[in-house]
């Protein structure tokens, strides 16, 4: 079984990223979706939404990382996946998921469920322009306003050389409302040859146990579950293998955001670093009490070093001018 922890654009960066293969349980990351349009990027691009590629493309905890592209011209998505390469990507993952409005307005992501000849094409030279050795996988929902045509869009990646295929199973126009349709991976599963991971609506380690049953497959894709709850693909792998199950505290829990607040605060401007940290530990209040009244202290506020004193970190700025005089 592997499972690996999906790729949400504006949620899921390095530093999250970072954060959460240090818990265990994570066989793979991927990028947040790097948009391809008429050119060939730079190398500054994919450094900036895929910085594990210094250094191995592999996070501070060793998981590998996969570079995700998205776009609908398959010759410039072909070209853009062999320089990832060159830059070190160690696998290439194409975005027809993505349900956000102005994706699909631009042609990207879950829109081109409509066209399966394109899912083909696009898979097909990307397959062929990248070395052998790097695999080619992707990641698709059940269909743009109806999973009839599912299993043709499934067999059109797979028949084009995709070697994964991750299936969030809802529609586009069904977003992320519940439930997820786990019985259509079973289907998809069936269709096709190569692996097939089940995505959606997998919040506990019981959604996971109904899932697979469901959908007849071991492997699994964890998004909004796991950012939720942090330790819950650590959980599944002890499950699977017959481990205890120690459910993480909200005491072991505060190591992990005050480096995440360290990290956002080195990264990233004064003015944006606090909506990070109200965006992760919002979606925490679904799984720990004790992260309802933190969020409640933290929302309004956006002085970095009173959020410092909320979390128990040192006035950081502080902390740096020393070291730097030092």
């Amino acid at each position: 079984m592997q499972i690996a922890l999906a790729p949400m654009e504006g949620l899921v960066d390095e530093i999250l990223r970072d954060v959460l293969t240090r818990v265990g349980g994570i066989d793979w990351c991927v990028t947040e979706f790097i948009r391809v349009c008429d050119r060939l990027l730079a190398a500054s691009t994919f450094e900036k939404l895929a910085p594990e590629l210094a250094d191995g493309a592999r996070t501070r905890a060793g998981t590998p990382m996969r570079v995700q592209l998205l776009g609908s011209d398959p010759v410039c998505l072909a070209e853009n996946a062999a320089f990832a390469c060159e830059l070190g990507a160690p696998v290439i993952d194409l975005n027809f998921g993505c349900p956000a409005k102005t994706v699909n307005k631009s042609r990207g992501g879950a829109v081109l469920l409509k066209e399966p000849e394109l899912l083909h094409a696009i898979v097909r030279e990307v397959r062929r322009a990248v070395p052998a050795c790097i695999p080619v996988t992707a990641k698709m929902r059940l269909g743009f306003d109806s999973p009839d045509g599912a299993l043709d869009c499934a067999r059109a990646l797979a028949d084009g050389g995709a070697q994964q295929i991750v299936v969030h199973a809802r529609t586009k126009v069904e977003g992320y409302k519940p439930p997820a349709h786990w019985e259509w991976v079973a289907r998809v599963q069936d269709t096709v040859k190569v692996p097939v991971f089940a995505n959606g609506e997998v919040w506990t380690l019981a959604d996971w146990r109904r899932c697979r049953e469901v959908s007849g497959v071991e492997d699994i894709m964890l998004g909004r579950g796991l950012v939720s709850r942090p330790d819950l693909a650590r959980q599944i792998a002890a499950a699977r293998a017959g481990e205890p199950v120690v459910e993480m505290t909200w005491a072991e829990l505060q190591p992990m955001l005050q480096d995440f607040w360290r990290q956002a605060r080195r990264k990233l401007a004064p003015r944006y670093a606090p909506g990070r940290l109200k965006q992760w530990l919002g979606m925490l209040t679904r799984s720990y009490p004790e992260a309802v009244a933190l969020f409640a202290e933290v929302r309004r506020e956006n002085d970095c070093a009173r959020i410092d004193a909320l979390l128990g970190v040192p006035n950081l700025q502080r902390e740096w001018a020393e070291a730097v005089c030092a």
